[in-house]
């Protein structure tokens, strides 16, 4: 492959999804001129959203997953609930890029392959974690401690919130953090009934609305949601916040930021005189061209096994192991959500009641076990929540268990089912350092980038939740009149949850954390890295807010080290 020339930036950002667009954000706003790189292709805002609003009718098939497509380029992608016709030029192909799947144990790695990544296709379901998140770790013995309290990270989680716009009902819950939020949407009726069952019977219980980056009022040329409903194909009118919506445009207005898409990273340079990263070395995914670029700092911002990836394939005479390794745990204390156990019920009645709109939400319920001290009945350490939906059952669900043919049946299905109630469980996952990603130098992609292969498996705490998760959700269905109550005890497999966070974790001592408590390298002072890779535990909630705000802080800190002439 051929090389050419090198340009220089005062800031190089690698990644361009929520926590990299926020990097850009940041540092155009403060004056530094940067260059982000983006190893997917183009998409343009409301451009390039194909499928936003295709009707079913007009989608090839139907809409039917296409088998062998999906078995051959799109085995591990297919797999999301967000994956299909409308979305699937959107994702990665797993065949152009592999990474090594151990069949016995595998991990699921949810890829997007565009600009603005997996920020076009999250759920968008935004909760601040709360002191115990930040404390568990010295509390229990699982994992090193945070190097922050939530006290530190507080104003900035105000200020993600008052910049993407948060709807959501403030409760006052020391377990789940109020925010700054836009004004909620409105519960269903049986979700109302619902809350007040629960809080009944269960006084330290809590169902809200889901709080969700999605705004609920016009906000900054961003239209209010309209409740259209398929909101991972795109959204043009921004209502749901992406870094096509929001940050790309904010850092393009400063006139201070360069974006290249189709660029692979393939490792961060490093200089063993100054003891700092000086730049990357990047492969055009169409030319193979490879090009250097340099920088007086760095946001790594790739996804935690991306950056990871990086770090680890950055070896020199001082790192043999990878840039910042010192410490030897990047790569290690990999962690996702255990998702999915709990129960589904018929709720009797309400039969007058129907739903208009496809709202972008569900309910929520916050973690109510071991909250304040470790109680004596559980088996397990922490904790977890639901993610809970109710509403009636449409034509879709009906037409698969409503008997008849002909006229009579189509008439059947003009009538809505019963209402249900879903909650699914969500339980944190500890820190293991038996838990990892790592390179496998036998195998490497069509850029000559080593493979990455997972060695990864829930742990007995995990494993020990689910009993309760499918006890506690039936427990609930059963106290607001449900019947017909389906137990569920299957999970996710480990990457379901697209939830992965570690690899290059936050910590106190250099010698067992990669990164300070304003994610800034150990061993290399203007490399931070503020993705999912930095987490020190998972808590129980959605982690995507957190990352915004520890990207937002670690610039804040960034620029003032540079402008104080320690960077």
């Amino acid at each position: 492959m051929e090389q050419t020339g090198t340009a220089t930036f005062d800031a190089i950002v690698v990644g361009s999804g929520i926590t990299g667009g926020w990097a850009a954000k940041e540092l155009t706003e403060k004056g530094l001129r940067v260059l982000m790189l983006e190893r997917g292709r183009k998409l343009e805002h409301g451009r390039d959203y194909l499928g936003e609003h295709q009707a079913s009718w007009d989608i090839p098939f139907g809409g039917k997953p296409l088998r062998d497509l999906y078995e051959e380029d799109y085995a591990v992608q297919s797999r999301c609930y967000a994956f299909d016709e409308t979305t699937r030029h959107f994702w990665n192909n797993d065949r152009l890029n592999p990474y090594v799947v151990n069949e016995d144990k595998p991990f699921y790695w949810q890829r997007s392959d565009i600009v603005g990544g997996r920020s076009i296709l999250w759920g968008r379901q935004s909760y601040r974690f709360s002191e115990q998140d930040f404390l568990a770790n010295k509390m229990d013995g699982h994992g090193v401690d945070w190097p922050i309290r939530y006290a530190d990270l507080a104003p900035w989680y105000s200020y993600v919130e008052s910049f993407i716009g948060v709807s959501g009902q403030a409760e006052g819950l020391a377990t789940l953090p109020d925010g700054d939020f836009l004004p909620p949407m409105e519960l269903n009726v049986v979700e109302q009934m619902a809350r007040r069952a629960i809080a009944a019977n269960y006084p330290e219980r809590r169902l809200t609305i889901g709080r969700t980056a999605t705004l609920t009022e016009p906000k900054e040329g961003r239209g209010s949601c309209h409740y259209c409903g398929p909101c991972q194909r795109g959204c043009s009118v921004g209502a749901y916040f992406s870094t096509q919506s929001s940050t790309l445009p904010a850092a393009q207005k400063t006139g201070r930021l360069t974006l290249l898409a189709d660029s692979v990273v393939e490792s961060i340079d490093y200089c063993a005189g100054t003891g700092h990263a000086t730049g990357v070395q990047v492969i055009d995914t169409r030319t193979r061209e490879r090009k250097t670029f340099q920088s007086r700092i760095v946001f790594l911002c790739a996804s935690t096994v991306a950056s990871a990836q990086i770090l680890l394939n950055s070896r020199s005479a001082e790192f043999p192991t990878g840039l910042a390794n010192h410490s030897g745990v990047i790569g290690h204390y990999l962690m996702d959500h255990v998702l999915g156990p709990g129960a589904m019920g018929v709720i009797p009645g309400f039969e007058e009641y129907v739903e208009h709109g496809s709202r972008p939400t569900g309910s929520y319920l916050p973690r109510f076990r071991n909250v304040g001290r470790q109680e004596d009945s559980v088996n397990y350490v922490r904790g977890y929540g639901y993610q809970v939906y109710m509403g009636r059952a449409g034509w879709k669900t009906m037409s698969g268990i409503t008997p008849g043919i002909g006229v009579e049946y189509k008439e059947a299905l003009r009538r809505p089912g019963p209402w249900t109630a879903l909650f699914l469980g969500y339980s944190e996952c500890l820190p293991r350092h038996e838990n990892y990603m790592a390179l496998d130098k036998r195998k490497v992609d069509r850029f000559g980038v080593p493979q990455v292969r997972f060695n990864f498996s829930f742990g007995a705490n995990e494993e020990a939740m689910i009993d309760d998760m499918v006890d506690d959700a039936a427990a609930m269905i059963e106290s607001m009149g449900g019947v017909k109550i389906d137990r569920r005890r299957n999970r996710g497999k480990p990457g379901e949850a697209i939830h992965e966070m570690g690899t290059v974790r936050m910590g106190r001592d250099p010698k067992t954390s990669v990164l300070n408590a304003h994610n800034q390298a150990h061993d290399v002072p203007n490399l931070f890295v503020t993705d999912g890779s930095c987490m020190t535990s998972s808590s129980c909630v959605n982690p995507s807010l957190t990352y915004m705000a520890l990207t937002a802080r670690a610039v804040d800190y960034a620029v003032a080290q540079i402008n104080s002439g320690n960077l």
